[in-house]
Formats: structure tokens, C-alpha cells, sequence
């Protein structure tokens, strides 16, 4: 017998379905391994109802449409964090209402950062601050709050993994700032899946961003991050909140940045720093002289460069080895460089400049646990390297900016204006530009510097040479 085709369709429709709980892939059977994101054992069974079609109807709302002219922006107003950096990515603070993702690696200071967000805002606001940690228990929290000395009588806490009781706590605090650490250890009665997996990431999401909007609550969701760096859970994570900001640092440096990938009210290519201590986080206005080395004498072998963080200038600095001669495939080490980039710039050297390389070990790293990826960084490597080579120093007042291409030609950067700024104020008095980007050509050179254009690898090997031999000559003043 034919079993006829609407119940067909309903059996198929009531069928439950399998689901990614890592990436929210849906294949077609259960497999072991997620074919989407390559995770083992992350495929579970969801229920999978059909929608019921209804006919919609119109209703009317409760706060009709007003001219936007008419509209008031006093409750949208950014109030200060406390924390200067913080808002200097935010864009002048934290926006009632706004819910921002801040992600970061483990270990990195998120919690011990937010932590004192909170009581900054507890101490300065005319709200308090909750701050809900769904990894640590109360008493943890507390030992780390008193050791930064982040205690304050409005500043509230609660070890909760629960989404209805997190809202009660919100109910009976009524704070201004809500910080949940992290969104992915909260869970969503009634909803499928494990805490951390995409259904319920997804579900507390949408009801923290609700209750944020509904009530002008200023909410930080703590998110973790892959092991490639990206926000863990479903991507439209990213497009359910208002600003997504990554927190970044390397254990062995004590520099902290704080990037600012999307922000719907402000810049969102702004950059915080940060320096880890014993008691706790602070701000670091003025980060450039963590990245340079202050040397009695001049010394081969190092050269200073002005690098872009979003649209803050840093002064960094580049240090070179060059070994000896030998046999065999020479290393090339870098660390904070691109070895790509040390490779590139090392042919070109040998090629264009007439340096022997090809049988040397180069060893080329940053200062401060610094990293540098633009290609900006490319004409002071090659500088320093250069100087290296031949154990003559440069010029401790030089800065060198510009890209290497690899017929030699020192090729045109953005922000050149910017970055002579930050290196005049630090007391840099000349630099190393590509052509087109002297005082000339952009804007009016920095008072007491002087600004060379140079057209090629080779006329930049001259000039700071030359600069080199006229500062020996005229000697200490």
C-alpha cells in the first residue's frame, strides 16, 4: 500500500535533524566529524518543527513613528568608562543600551580589565555595576577585585550560569553596566544544546541584547576566542551586538592592545594600550617607549620606524644580527616580523644593494613584544640589516618609513604626516620617506625635523650613511 504524500511530508517534517553545535553546519546524516569546521563529535540531534504558516495582522504600536527631527539623543549619550583607553576605542565611552563583544585569548586580562570597568563605574556613575561570572565563583572574584583594589559598595556580583536567574539579578540590581564573563558558559532553559554551543550562544545573546535595549543597560558580553584568533560561536554573534573589541597581548610582554573591530558608534579601527602589572591593568596613553631601546652610544645593527595601529602612530624599533659565514642553508629568525617580509627584503639587499647575504644567518626582532605586519616596516629593516652587515651604526635621531619593492624603489605608505609627528615629538630630527610624501608633497615638516625623500634602496643606504658620517664628524655639541 502507497502511503499518500501529505503523510509523507509529515513524517519527514517531524524527523528530528542533526546540527554543528560548534560551527551550525546542518549535514544531511550524523557523522562523527563536522564537515564544515572539522570538529570530532560536535553533531548532535535538534528537533526540527515546521514553522506554522499564519496569516500575519497588523496591530498598533505601542510608540508609533515619530519625525527622526523630533526624536531625542540625551538617552543614547556615551558616558565615560573611567578607564581612558577604553574609551578612546569606544569613541568617547559606553553608550546605554549598546552591547559589546570583547573577546580575547585566555589568560590575556579580560576578566581582571572588565573588573576594574566595573568599579570605575560603580565609583563614577549614577548606576551601579553587576558583573556576572559564569567561570569563576564569588569568592575568586573577590580575591582578584581586592588585589587590583576593586572594591566599592555599588559594584555587584554574581557566580551564575543560568540566563532566567541572571535576568532576575538584573531585576533586583538595576544596574547601568552588566558584564557577563563569559557568554558562553550561560544557558537558556528550554533551549537545545550544551552551554557554549551555537543554539545557545545564539538564544542568551538575543535575550541579553534584548533586555539591554529594552532597559538602557550598557552590556559587555565576555566571548573566548579559536585557536586562529577568531570570536568562538555562530558568526551572527558578531551581528547581533553593537561593538565587537579583541584584547591581545603576548604573556611574555606586558603590553596589552585593545582593537576595535566593528563599533556602530564611532571609528572602528581604533586601538587601546595597555600594560599588565602586578596590581592589575592601566592605561598607557603614551605606549612608544616600550618599543625602542635608549642606547648611550649608537650601536649597529638597529633602526626606528613609525607604525600604524589602527590610526594611532607608535614608534617601534628594529634590531638586526647578521652572523658569520657558513655552510649550508643559513637560518632566517624573526621575532614581531613577518619572515616573509626579513626573506623579501633580504634578497633585495643582495640584489639590489650588493650586500652577500645568501650565506649568513639574519636574526631580526622587535622591541617590547611589539608585532609589525604593514609593509611601512620594510625600508628600517632593510636599514638595519644593512647596518648589520657592515658594524656601522646609524644615526640615534633617524627614522626610516617606507616599502620595499622588488626592483628596490622605497614605495608610498599612508599617514606619513601622522607618523613624522609622533617621531618630531619624541625627539626625532630626520627621517626617511618615499618619494611623495616630504613636506612638499603632503603637509609642512615637523618644526626641527628634516625630512629626505629617498627614491630607492640604495639612495636610503647613502643618506643614512652619509647622515651617520656628518653627526661623527661634528661630534657631541
Amino acid at each position: 500500500m502507497t502511503t499518500p504524500r501529505s503523510s509523507r511530508s509529515a513524517t519527514k517534517a517531524s524527523r528530528a535533524v542533526v546540527q554543528c553545535d560548534a560551527c551550525g553546519h546542518r549535514p544531511p546524516r550524523w557523522v562523527g566529524r563536522c564537515p564544515e569546521c572539522n570538529e570530532w563529535g560536535s553533531v548532535i540531534e535538534i528537533s526540527a518543527e515546521p514553522a506554522a504558516l499564519r496569516n500575519m495582522t497588523a496591530r498598533v504600536p505601542s510608540d508609533p513613528a515619530r519625525p527622526i527631527s523630533t526624536i531625542s539623543a540625551e538617552p543614547a549619550r556615551r558616558r565615560p568608562s573611567g578607564v581612558a583607553e577604553l574609551d578612546r576605542v569606544l569613541g568617547g565611552g559606553l553608550v546605554p543600551g549598546a552591547v559589546i563583544l570583547f573577546a580575547g585569548e585566555p589568560g590575556v586580562g579580560k576578566s581582571t580589565l572588565l573588573l576594574d570597568v566595573a568599579q570605575q563605574w560603580a565609583a563614577n556613575a549614577d548606576t551601579p555595576a553587576l558583573v556576572i561570572s559564569g567561570e569563576e565563583s564569588a569568592s575568586q572574584v573577590r580575591l582578584r577585585a581586592e588585589r587590583i583594589g576593586a572594591l566599592h559598595e555599588r559594584l555587584y556580583m554574581a557566580a551564575e550560569g543560568d540566563l532566567t536567574t541572571i535576568l532576575g539579578h538584573v531585576d533586583a540590581v538595576q544596574p547601568g553596566l552588566l558584564i557577563i564573563d563569559s557568554v558562553q558558559t550561560v544557558s537558556s532553559p528550554g533551549t537545545d544544546g550544551v552551554p557554549g554551543g551555537v543554539t545557545q550562544v545564539r538564544a542568551v545573546a538575543a535575550a541579553l541584547v534584548a533586555t539591554a535595549k529594552e532597559r538602557g543597560i550598557a552590556t559587555v558580553l565576555v566571548g573566548h576566542v579559536t585557536k586562529d584568533g577568531t570570536v568562538a560561536g555562530p558568526r551572527v554573534l558578531e551581528h547581533l551586538v553593537d561593538v565587537v573589541l579583541n584584547f591581545e597581548g603576548d604573556r611574555h610582554s606586558s603590553l596589552r592592545l585593545l582593537r576595535s573591530m566593528k563599533n556602530r558608534f564611532g571609528a572602528a579601527d581604533e586601538v587601546g594600550c595597555f600594560e599588565m602589572h602586578e596590581s592589575g591593568i592601566a592605561s598607557l596613553p603614551d605606549p612608544s617607549g616600550l618599543f625602542i631601546t635608549r642606547h648611550a652610544d649608537a650601536v649597529p645593527g638597529t633602526c626606528v620606524t613609525v607604525t600604524m595601529e589602527g590610526r594611532r602612530a607608535l614608534i617601534a624599533e628594529i634590531q638586526a644580527l647578521v652572523g658569520a659565514e657558513m655552510p649550508g642553508n643559513p637560518r632566517r629568525t624573526v621575532s614581531g616580523l613577518d619572515g616573509a617580509r626579513l626573506a623579501m627584503v633580504l634578497a633585495v639587499l643582495q640584489r639590489r644593494a650588493r650586500l652577500k647575504l645568501h650565506d649568513r644567518e639574519v636574526f631580526a626582532a622587535t622591541v617590547g613584544g611589539m608585532k609589525i605586519t604593514e609593509p611601512a616596516a620594510d625600508l628600517a629593516l632593510a636599514l638595519a640589516v644593512a647596518s648589520a652587515t657592515h658594524d656601522i651604526p646609524l644615526t640615534p635621531d633617524l627614522v626610516a618609513i617606507g616599502e620595499v619593492g622588488l626592483t628596490g624603489e622605497v614605495r608610498r605608505v599612508g599617514a606619513v604626516p601622522r607618523r613624522l609627528a609622533e617621531a618630531a615629538r619624541l625627539g626625532y630630527r630626520m627621517a626617511l620617506v618615499p618619494p611623495g610624501c616630504g613636506p612638499n608633497n603632503t603637509s609642512k615638516a615637523p618644526e626641527g625635523m628634516r625630512v629626505l625623500e629617498v627614491a630607492d634602496l640604495r639612495t636610503a643606504l647613502h643618506a643614512a650613511a652619509t647622515a651617520y658620517a656628518q653627526a661623527a664628524n661634528e661630534g657631541p655639541n
